[in-house]
């Protein structure tokens, strides 16, 4: 079921199913962001359904972009391959007691 108003408008608050139509992923993988923490939603009453505020949807897609931008510009720089910066784990790397 959609969200959407008599006008076709999307209102404040959408569903967990509305944002998984958004961003064309299934209703599993929303319900995880959400459940997670990643994706911030409110409970409506103590134990109701999820809803996204569709502003914070887009908030949470920007920072999938800078997030992907970031690490790609880090992987194609000149200090990708050392692993003590890359932030990669290795075998030859032990904690100091």
């Amino acid at each position: 079921m959609s969200s959407t108003g008599a006008g076709g408008e999307i209102g404040r608050f959408l569903t967990i199913a509305d944002a998984a139509e958004i961003l064309a992923v299934d209703v599993a993988t929303v319900d995880g962001l959400v459940r997670s923490g990643e994706l911030p939603a409110i409970r409506v009453g103590t134990s109701g359904p999820w809803r996204i505020e569709r502003a914070q949807l887009e908030v949470w897609i920007e920072m999938q972009y800078e997030e992907t931008r970031v690490g790609v510009a880090w992987h194609e720089g000149e200090f990708s391959n050392i692993v003590e910066l890359s932030g990669a784990r290795s075998s030859r790397l032990r904690p100091v007691d």
